[in-house]
């Protein structure tokens, strides 16, 4: 007996640690438009949300430099950046086991489509999940509330109760939410205890294992 019987997952900095990838291909990115940056933990706050969005947000481009940017940091990501990068302990024995016992696993990630296909395929976990969807090379669907709304409709869900969004950052909650869904906020990735109060998710756990526990029905403290 499982919770719930569809879980979403976020991909970066939930199923897998992209830290050294994500952050090398946005330090390529600034270098090829002049700005400068040695201290690659500087760059972690650009895993998770959209790329474009990060690029406007922390070095104030206007949209068109922005997806510039996203241009030069995929020259480096698409070649190297993807495979730096690993999964989180405990995560490979937590899928099998939802699979196992019958639960609709996806993947719903602001990450475009085709890369987080070929990253799922090089751990070798992409046989658990049924959809895995992201945003569009061209720059659509990069909300997370748009990526969860496309994964519900391509899963055919209709009783969202029995379904759950888990995520590592704000937009993982309120895209979840703007779609009528709990949500799981995983603190083991790039979002912290502050922002996940403040996004309204609905539990926060720490760890893979204390995860796993609450999904497989296990009455566990998941709560600030």
């Amino acid at each position: 007996m499982t919770r719930y019987e569809n879980i979403l997952f976020d991909l970066d900095g939930t199923l897998t640690d992209p830290r050294l990838g994500i952050t090398k291909s946005v330090q390529y990115a600034l270098n090829k438009m002049g700005i400068r940056e040695n201290d690659l933990e500087k760059l972690t706050k650009f895993i998770g949300p959209p790329l474009a969005y990060s690029f406007q947000e922390f070095y104030g481009f206007d949209e068109e430099k922005a997806w510039q940017g996203v241009e030069f940091y995929r020259e480096y990501f698409a070649v190297k950046g993807i495979f730096e990068n690993k999964l989180y302990e405990g995560v490979p024995e937590l899928l099998r086991e939802l699979y196992a016992k019958g639960v609709v696993l996806a993947v719903a990630t602001s990450k475009p489509t085709v890369f987080a296909e070929k990253i799922l395929k090089h751990f070798e976990i992409d046989k658990y999940f049924t959809a895995v969807v992201g945003s569009n090379l061209d720059g659509s669907r990069v909300d997370k509330g748009e990526v969860i709304a496309e994964t519900l409709n391509i899963l055919k869900i209709d009783d969202v109760e029995k379904t759950v969004m888990i995520g590592d950052r704000k937009h993982d909650i309120i895209g979840a939410h703007q779609n009528n869904l709990k949500a799981i906020a995983a603190l083991w990735g790039y979002g912290s205890r502050e922002e996940f109060e403040e996004a309204g998710a609905d539990y926060v756990v720490e760890k893979v294992e204390e995860l796993k526990a609450f999904l497989l029905g296990n009455e566990i403290k998941a709560g600030f």
